[in-house]
Protein backbone atom coordinates (compact mmCIF):
# COMPACT_ATOMS: atom_id res chain seq x y z
CA UNK A 1 0.00 0.00 0.00
CA UNK A 2 1.12 3.61 -0.53
CA UNK A 3 1.50 5.84 2.51
CA UNK A 4 0.25 9.28 1.61
CA UNK A 5 -2.19 11.86 2.86
CA UNK A 6 -4.73 10.44 5.30
CA UNK A 7 -7.62 12.22 6.97
CA UNK A 8 -6.44 14.52 9.77
CA UNK A 9 -9.23 13.28 12.00
CA UNK A 10 -7.82 9.77 11.82
CA UNK A 11 -4.33 11.09 12.52
CA UNK A 12 -5.64 12.99 15.53
CA UNK A 13 -7.05 9.75 16.90
CA UNK A 14 -3.63 8.15 16.62
CA UNK A 15 -1.95 11.03 18.41
CA UNK A 16 -4.50 10.96 21.19
CA UNK A 17 -3.92 7.24 21.58
CA UNK A 18 -7.55 6.32 21.01
CA UNK A 19 -8.31 2.73 21.89
CA UNK A 20 -9.55 0.41 19.19
CA UNK A 21 -12.07 -2.34 19.52
CA UNK A 22 -10.46 -4.61 16.94
CA UNK A 23 -7.29 -6.50 17.91
CA UNK A 24 -4.07 -5.12 16.39
CA UNK A 25 -2.52 -6.93 13.46
CA UNK A 26 1.04 -7.52 12.33
CA UNK A 27 2.56 -5.12 9.84
CA UNK A 28 3.01 -6.31 6.28
CA UNK A 29 6.66 -6.46 5.10
CA UNK A 30 6.08 -3.35 2.98
CA UNK A 31 4.55 -1.45 5.88
CA UNK A 32 7.33 -2.49 8.22
CA UNK A 33 10.02 -1.45 5.73
CA UNK A 34 8.37 1.94 5.26
CA UNK A 35 7.97 2.48 8.98
CA UNK A 36 11.56 1.49 9.72
CA UNK A 37 12.76 3.92 7.04
CA UNK A 38 10.83 6.76 8.67
CA UNK A 39 12.22 5.74 12.05
CA UNK A 40 15.76 5.94 10.71
CA UNK A 41 15.11 9.40 9.30
CA UNK A 42 13.65 10.56 12.61
CA UNK A 43 16.61 9.17 14.55
CA UNK A 44 19.08 10.99 12.28
CA UNK A 45 17.72 14.51 12.86
CA UNK A 46 19.43 17.11 15.06
CA UNK A 47 17.03 20.01 15.76
CA UNK A 48 18.44 23.46 16.48
CA UNK A 49 16.65 26.11 18.57
CA UNK A 50 17.44 29.72 19.34
CA UNK A 51 19.65 31.78 17.02
CA UNK A 52 20.53 29.74 13.93
CA UNK A 53 22.90 31.03 11.26
CA UNK A 54 22.36 30.48 7.53
CA UNK A 55 25.95 31.22 6.49
CA UNK A 56 25.49 31.07 2.72
CA UNK A 57 22.88 33.83 2.96
CA UNK A 58 24.54 35.97 5.63
CA UNK A 59 21.30 35.62 7.58
CA UNK A 60 20.08 34.53 11.01
CA UNK A 61 16.91 32.69 12.01
CA UNK A 62 15.63 33.92 15.39
CA UNK A 63 13.74 30.77 16.40
CA UNK A 64 13.64 31.01 20.19
CA UNK A 65 11.67 28.11 21.69
CA UNK A 66 8.69 28.33 19.33
CA UNK A 67 10.43 26.81 16.30
CA UNK A 68 13.35 24.55 15.47
CA UNK A 69 15.57 24.03 12.44
CA UNK A 70 16.73 20.90 10.64
CA UNK A 71 19.78 21.73 8.52
CA UNK A 72 21.54 20.58 5.38
CA UNK A 73 21.52 16.91 4.36
CA UNK A 74 19.04 16.05 7.12
CA UNK A 75 16.51 18.50 5.66
CA UNK A 76 17.06 17.12 2.17
CA UNK A 77 16.45 13.60 3.50
CA UNK A 78 13.09 14.73 4.90
CA UNK A 79 12.13 16.34 1.57
CA UNK A 80 13.18 13.47 -0.67
CA UNK A 81 13.15 10.27 1.41
CA UNK A 82 10.26 10.99 3.77
CA UNK A 83 8.02 13.32 1.75
CA UNK A 84 8.94 11.75 -1.60
CA UNK A 85 9.72 14.93 -3.54
CA UNK A 86 11.95 14.56 -6.64
CA UNK A 87 15.64 14.83 -5.66
CA UNK A 88 16.21 17.95 -7.76
CA UNK A 89 13.76 19.89 -5.57
CA UNK A 90 16.24 19.64 -2.71
CA UNK A 91 19.01 21.42 -4.60
CA UNK A 92 19.92 24.62 -2.79
CA UNK A 93 17.82 23.79 0.27
CA UNK A 94 19.55 24.99 3.45
CA UNK A 95 17.12 23.55 6.00
CA UNK A 96 13.53 23.24 7.23
CA UNK A 97 11.80 25.13 10.06
CA UNK A 98 9.14 23.32 12.12
CA UNK A 99 6.92 24.61 14.92
CA UNK A 100 8.08 23.25 18.30
CA UNK A 101 6.26 20.07 19.31
CA UNK A 102 5.77 18.87 15.71
CA UNK A 103 7.95 16.95 13.28
CA UNK A 104 8.12 15.78 9.69
CA UNK A 105 5.28 13.28 10.21
CA UNK A 106 2.84 15.64 11.88
CA UNK A 107 -0.09 17.29 10.13
CA UNK A 108 1.22 20.82 10.75
CA UNK A 109 3.12 23.14 8.45
CA UNK A 110 6.83 23.26 7.70
CA UNK A 111 8.98 25.96 6.03
CA UNK A 112 11.70 24.98 3.56
CA UNK A 113 14.60 27.47 3.66
CA UNK A 114 16.73 28.09 0.57
CA UNK A 115 18.92 30.86 -0.79
CA UNK A 116 19.65 32.20 -4.27
CA UNK A 117 22.84 34.27 -4.60
CA UNK A 118 21.41 36.10 -7.59
CA UNK A 119 22.60 39.54 -6.60
CA UNK A 120 20.62 42.62 -5.58
CA UNK A 121 16.99 42.48 -6.80
CA UNK A 122 15.70 45.90 -7.83
CA UNK A 123 12.13 46.32 -6.57
CA UNK A 124 11.00 49.13 -8.90
CA UNK A 125 8.67 46.83 -10.89
CA UNK A 126 6.84 45.42 -7.85
CA UNK A 127 3.65 47.41 -8.54
CA UNK A 128 3.59 47.06 -12.33
CA UNK A 129 4.27 43.34 -12.83
CA UNK A 130 1.40 41.38 -14.44
CA UNK A 131 0.97 38.52 -11.96
CA UNK A 132 -2.23 37.30 -13.65
CA UNK A 133 -0.36 36.70 -16.91
CA UNK A 134 2.38 34.88 -15.02
CA UNK A 135 -0.16 32.58 -13.40
CA UNK A 136 -1.64 31.69 -16.80
CA UNK A 137 1.82 30.89 -18.20
CA UNK A 138 2.57 28.67 -15.21
CA UNK A 139 -0.73 26.78 -15.67
CA UNK A 140 -0.02 26.34 -19.38
CA UNK A 141 3.30 24.71 -18.48
CA UNK A 142 1.60 22.04 -16.32
CA UNK A 143 1.32 19.48 -19.10
CA UNK A 144 5.03 19.47 -19.96
CA UNK A 145 6.09 19.54 -16.31
CA UNK A 146 3.82 16.61 -15.46
CA UNK A 147 5.11 14.55 -18.36
CA UNK A 148 8.55 14.83 -16.78
CA UNK A 149 7.17 13.97 -13.33
CA UNK A 150 5.45 10.86 -14.66
CA UNK A 151 8.65 9.68 -16.33
CA UNK A 152 10.37 9.86 -12.94
CA UNK A 153 7.54 8.00 -11.18
CA UNK A 154 5.93 10.96 -9.39
CA UNK A 155 2.23 11.83 -9.35
CA UNK A 156 1.13 14.71 -11.61
CA UNK A 157 0.90 18.12 -9.95
CA UNK A 158 -1.51 20.87 -11.07
CA UNK A 159 -1.46 24.58 -10.30
CA UNK A 160 -5.03 25.49 -9.30
CA UNK A 161 -4.46 29.20 -8.72
CA UNK A 162 -3.42 31.83 -6.21
CA UNK A 163 -4.21 31.07 -2.59
CA UNK A 164 -2.86 34.59 -2.06
CA UNK A 165 -1.80 36.90 -4.92
CA UNK A 166 1.72 38.35 -4.76
CA UNK A 167 2.25 41.25 -2.37
CA UNK A 168 5.47 43.21 -1.87
CA UNK A 169 6.21 44.99 1.43
CA UNK A 170 8.55 47.77 0.35
CA UNK A 171 9.42 48.87 3.88
CA UNK A 172 10.73 45.42 4.84
CA UNK A 173 11.76 44.30 1.33
CA UNK A 174 9.76 41.09 1.60
CA UNK A 175 7.59 39.44 -1.03
CA UNK A 176 4.70 37.06 -0.29
CA UNK A 177 2.49 34.86 -2.46
CA UNK A 178 0.74 31.51 -2.11
CA UNK A 179 -0.28 28.80 -4.57
CA UNK A 180 -2.97 26.14 -4.40
CA UNK A 181 -1.75 22.87 -5.92
CA UNK A 182 -3.54 19.60 -6.67
CA UNK A 183 -1.64 16.30 -6.59
CA UNK A 184 -3.31 13.41 -8.40
CA UNK A 185 -4.68 10.93 -5.85
CA UNK A 186 -4.28 13.24 -2.82
CA UNK A 187 -7.48 13.85 -0.79
CA UNK A 188 -6.57 17.49 -0.08
CA UNK A 189 -5.00 20.22 -2.16
CA UNK A 190 -1.49 21.34 -1.21
CA UNK A 191 -0.62 24.87 -0.09
CA UNK A 192 2.76 26.38 -1.04
CA UNK A 193 3.03 29.69 0.82
CA UNK A 194 6.11 31.60 -0.30
CA UNK A 195 8.07 34.30 1.53
CA UNK A 196 11.04 36.01 -0.13
CA UNK A 197 13.35 38.33 1.81
CA UNK A 198 15.53 40.50 -0.40
CA UNK A 199 19.12 41.06 0.66
CA UNK A 200 22.22 42.79 -0.61
CA UNK A 201 23.54 39.78 -2.52
CA UNK A 202 20.51 37.56 -3.05
CA UNK A 203 17.16 36.23 -1.86
CA UNK A 204 16.32 34.19 1.24
CA UNK A 205 13.36 31.92 0.50
CA UNK A 206 10.89 30.43 2.98
CA UNK A 207 8.48 28.01 1.31
CA UNK A 208 5.76 26.96 3.77
CA UNK A 209 4.15 23.59 3.06
CA UNK A 210 0.72 22.64 4.36
CA UNK A 211 -2.77 21.57 3.29
CA UNK A 212 -5.23 24.11 1.89
CA UNK A 213 -7.43 23.65 4.96
CA UNK A 214 -4.59 25.25 6.97
CA UNK A 215 -4.47 28.48 4.94
CA UNK A 216 -5.59 30.74 7.81
CA UNK A 217 -3.12 29.12 10.23
CA UNK A 218 -0.27 29.38 7.73
CA UNK A 219 -1.08 33.00 6.89
CA UNK A 220 -0.75 33.82 10.59
CA UNK A 221 2.49 31.82 10.88
CA UNK A 222 3.89 33.55 7.78
CA UNK A 223 3.42 36.93 9.42
CA UNK A 224 5.67 35.74 12.26
CA UNK A 225 8.19 34.07 9.98
CA UNK A 226 8.72 37.35 8.13
CA UNK A 227 10.40 38.64 11.29
CA UNK A 228 12.20 35.41 12.19
CA UNK A 229 14.60 35.38 9.25
CA UNK A 230 16.77 38.51 8.94
CA UNK A 231 19.91 39.40 7.03
CA UNK A 232 22.94 40.23 9.14
CA UNK A 233 24.49 43.70 9.09
CA UNK A 234 26.39 44.14 5.85
CA UNK A 235 24.11 41.70 3.99
CA UNK A 236 20.87 43.70 4.31
CA UNK A 237 19.01 45.20 1.36
CA UNK A 238 19.96 48.73 2.44
CA UNK A 239 23.65 47.75 2.50
CA UNK A 240 23.75 47.44 -1.30
CA UNK A 241 26.53 49.43 -2.99
CA UNK A 242 25.55 50.49 -6.49
CA UNK A 243 28.31 50.12 -9.03
CA UNK A 244 30.31 47.57 -7.08
CA UNK A 245 27.79 44.92 -5.93
CA UNK A 246 26.26 42.37 -8.29
CA UNK A 247 22.84 43.35 -9.67
CA UNK A 248 20.30 40.59 -10.39
CA UNK A 249 19.12 40.15 -13.99
CA UNK A 250 15.49 40.49 -12.91
CA UNK A 251 13.25 42.49 -10.60
CA UNK A 252 10.45 41.53 -8.21
CA UNK A 253 8.25 40.47 -11.15
CA UNK A 254 10.94 38.07 -12.34
CA UNK A 255 11.29 36.71 -8.83
CA UNK A 256 7.59 35.79 -8.77
CA UNK A 257 7.81 34.34 -12.28
CA UNK A 258 10.70 32.13 -11.17
CA UNK A 259 8.86 31.15 -8.00
CA UNK A 260 5.82 29.84 -9.84
CA UNK A 261 7.84 28.09 -12.53
CA UNK A 262 7.25 30.34 -15.55
CA UNK A 263 9.53 29.21 -18.39
CA UNK A 264 10.94 32.67 -19.08
CA UNK A 265 12.22 32.85 -15.51
CA UNK A 266 13.82 29.42 -15.74
CA UNK A 267 15.97 30.72 -18.57
CA UNK A 268 17.52 33.12 -16.06
CA UNK A 269 18.92 30.16 -14.16
CA UNK A 270 16.52 30.45 -11.22
CA UNK A 271 15.49 26.81 -11.05
CA UNK A 272 15.91 26.66 -7.29
CA UNK A 273 13.25 29.33 -6.84
CA UNK A 274 10.83 27.76 -9.31
CA UNK A 275 10.48 24.36 -7.70
CA UNK A 276 7.35 23.09 -5.98
CA UNK A 277 7.47 21.08 -2.77
CA UNK A 278 4.87 18.63 -1.50
CA UNK A 279 4.50 17.67 2.13
CA UNK A 280 3.23 14.20 2.92
CA UNK A 281 0.83 13.84 5.85
CA UNK A 282 1.45 10.41 7.31
CA UNK A 283 -0.57 7.88 9.23
CA UNK A 284 0.71 4.32 9.55
CA UNK A 285 -2.49 2.31 9.36
CA UNK A 286 -2.44 -0.44 11.95
CA UNK A 287 -5.58 -2.39 12.75
CA UNK A 288 -5.22 -1.55 16.44
CA UNK A 289 -5.11 2.20 17.17
CA UNK A 290 -3.96 1.47 20.73
CA UNK A 291 -0.73 0.00 19.40
CA UNK A 292 -0.11 2.79 16.90
CA UNK A 293 -1.15 5.54 19.28
CA UNK A 294 1.78 5.06 21.64
CA UNK A 295 4.33 5.27 18.85
CA UNK A 296 2.73 8.39 17.33
CA UNK A 297 2.42 10.13 20.71
CA UNK A 298 6.13 9.75 21.23
CA UNK A 299 6.93 10.71 17.65
CA UNK A 300 4.86 13.90 17.87
CA UNK A 301 5.53 15.04 21.44
CA UNK A 302 8.84 13.52 22.51
CA UNK A 303 7.15 12.09 25.62
CA UNK A 304 7.73 8.48 26.55
CA UNK A 305 4.72 6.30 25.89
CA UNK A 306 3.78 2.71 26.55
CA UNK A 307 5.36 0.25 24.07
CA UNK A 308 3.27 -0.55 21.02
CA UNK A 309 1.62 -3.93 21.29
CA UNK A 310 1.45 -6.78 18.76
CA UNK A 311 3.46 -4.93 16.09
CA UNK A 312 6.94 -5.90 14.94
CA UNK A 313 8.66 -2.49 15.11
CA UNK A 314 12.44 -2.55 15.29
CA UNK A 315 12.82 0.57 17.46
CA UNK A 316 10.83 3.57 18.65
CA UNK A 317 11.30 6.58 16.37
CA UNK A 318 12.58 9.53 18.40
CA UNK A 319 10.89 12.90 17.96
CA UNK A 320 12.67 16.24 17.82
CA UNK A 321 13.87 17.29 21.26
CA UNK A 322 11.52 19.52 23.24
CA UNK A 323 12.48 23.19 23.55
CA UNK A 324 15.35 23.77 26.02
CA UNK A 325 14.66 25.01 29.52
CA UNK A 326 15.55 28.59 30.37
CA UNK A 327 16.18 31.51 28.01
CA UNK A 328 16.45 30.85 24.31
CA UNK A 329 19.93 30.68 22.86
Amino acid sequence: MRFGAVACAFLACLVAGAAAADPPRQLTPQEKARLEKLQRIGASLHPQYGEVKVPVAGATLHLGKDYYYIAGAEARSVLVDAWENPPDTAMGVQGIVFPAGTNFMSNGWAAVISYEDSGFVDDKDARTADYGAMLKQAKDADEDDNAARKEKGYAPLHLVGWAQPPYYDQSHHTLVWARELAVDGAPEHTLNYDLRALGRRGVLSMNILAGMSQLDEVRSAAARLQNIGTFDRGARYQDYKAGSDKLAEYGVGGLVAAGIGVLAAKKLGLLALGLVFVKKFFAIILAGLAGAGAWFRRLFTGKRAEPAVATAIAADAPAPLPPPEGPAA
